[in-house]
């Protein structure tokens, strides 16, 4: 073969340029027509009920009449009536105190489990990630909690939660650690430890798992490096292990950010009708089905939805998170 003359070069490199560009074109447009199939599917289960679940927040449907629901505008979010004496007396989502109360429950029960989740998931994942005899039957071993249903979990941690009967109390009394039963799930003093217990050991092995995957994908050559130059484990971890795992964590946070935003089967079946721990989906489903005030609850659904995705996209913006492959 000869060398292309230097006039040539430029036109070489324009061709392969466009050839680089069409390749890159159709490949776009493939990926556009294999996930076409799967953006219509969420269109329907999803987007459209959203959709005509906003639609219902400014309307005054029931459960009963949806078809002949009238437009209300935003007195289901907020509206006001001033007396005669003066006095201005305000109604609607906005100024409900039941609802400022769940929105409270809910980013209190996000923030804690989260928190200890992350905590706890990390330990666990870099034990799971060292070299012992059975590692392969503990690290199935430790996904049970998470793969047991919620409506399970909470069920079976509701009867060794009880006041009467439950086997907690009975260990507790027996180390000497309480002096009387506790109602764990009716108390108001502890209804948000109790599902907060359930809820970290039945999440943990989630969060374990997410962020095992991002420390097997750390080079083993610079733990051994850091070994041979006599790294301290401690340094190692914070100046090696953790920002390597970063976006991995960042990623696992995320995930359970979004389902602790949404937490609805185990406070509902754990702490039934106890404000303590009612969150922001008890409370739309109870006025959804239960009071029949299902614009109303169509205006919380949509609030809720508002809330999670601002926090989320707040926490991507923050963070410089990109899901697509790692940090920006």
């Amino acid at each position: 073969m000869t060398d292309l003359s230097l006039a040539d070069r430029p036109a070489a490199l324009a061709h392969g340029g466009r050839i680089g560009s069409d390749l890159q074109a159709q490949r776009v447009r493939s990926a556009w027509l294999f996930l076409a199939p799967t953006f219509l599917v969420l269109g329907l289960v999803a987007g459209w009920p959203l959709i005509r679940t906003i639609y219902f927040s400014f309307t005054n449907a029931s459960l009963t009449n949806l078809s002949g629901a009238e437009f209300v505008g935003f007195a289901n979010y907020l509206s006001w009536i001033t007396l005669k004496s003066g006095r201005t007396i305000y109604r609607g989502l906005l100024a409900d105190p039941a609802w400022w109360n769940a929105v409270w429950n809910t980013l209190k029960f996000t923030v804690l489990s989260v928190s200890i989740e992350t905590a706890l998931g990390l330990i666990v994942a870099l034990v799971l990630n060292a070299q012992f005899p059975g590692r392969g039957l503990v690290r199935a071993a430790i996904l049970i909690p998470w793969a047991i249903p919620t409506i399970v979990s909470a069920k079976m941690w509701a009867w060794m939660l009880n006041d009467q009967f439950g086997i907690l109390n009975d260990m507790l009394i027996g180390l000497g650690l309480i002096g009387e039963k506790i109602a764990w799930t009716a108390s108001p003093d502890t209804a948000m430890i109790a599902v907060l217990i359930v809820d970290v050991w039945k999440t943990t092995p989630f969060m374990a798992l997410l962020i095992l995957a991002g420390l097997q994908m750390v080079p083993g050559d610079i733990y051994e490096a850091a070994k041979i130059d006599g790294v301290h484990p401690v340094r190692v971890f914070w100046r090696i292990t953790l920002p390597l795992i970063r976006p991995a964590l960042m990623v696992a946070v995320i995930f359970r950010m979004l389902d602790a935003l949404r937490i609805f089967d185990l406070i509902y079946v754990l702490t039934p009708n106890n404000a303590q721990t009612k969150t922001m989906s008890v409370m739309a489903r109870e006025n959804l089905f239960d009071f029949d005030k299902f614009a109303y609850g169509a205006a919380a659904s949509t609030m809720l939805f508002l809330i999670i995705a601002t926090i989320t996209i707040l926490y991507m913006w923050l963070g410089r998170l990109n899901l697509s492959g790692g940090e920006r």
